[in-house]
């Protein structure tokens, strides 16, 4: 069972993505146009309401499938159903989180693609972040 919470977990989102328009000092670093702003506020808006639903469908899917792993005897039949139900979910949220970073990549420039680039974290550690103003290292 704990494998299986560890699989859920690095499965819940896409290499590499992760919520840069809700951390303040990324934005700022990024230095968005009031428009680019709108259009990012637009397209998380716009996504919000599928995401919220596929979510709740890859949850939905974990929990069926580990109540088949619990069940004794296990039922090969079931089974193989509920994991199929989970790869559809998983699946789902991965197409409607790349698209929506599809979306939100044609939204920046270059060097904003850069800067963020550069920002992203990697896995398992917390966003790198900007020196404050006046910080000599």
């Amino acid at each position: 069972m704990a494998l299986l919470a560890a699989a859920t977990l690095s499965a819940q989102l896409p290499k590499n993505f992760y919520a840069w328009w809700n951390k303040p000092q990324i934005v700022r670093d990024l230095n968005l146009s009031p428009g680019q702003r709108e259009q990012i506020r637009s397209t998380v808006q716009q996504y919000r309401p599928h995401l919220l639903n596929v979510r709740a469908a890859v949850n939905q899917a974990e929990m069926a499938l580990a109540e088949q792993f619990d069940r004794t005897p296990v039922d090969p039949g079931k089974t193989n159903e509920a994991i199929e139900r989970l790869v559809d979910a998983r699946s789902d949220l991965t197409r409607t989180l790349s698209q929506m970073s599809l979306k939100l990549r044609l939204i920046l420039n270059e060097q904003q693609w850069q800067t963020l680039q550069r920002r992203r974290p990697l896995p398992g550690e917390p966003p790198v972040q900007s020196p404050e103003p006046g910080d000599q290292k």
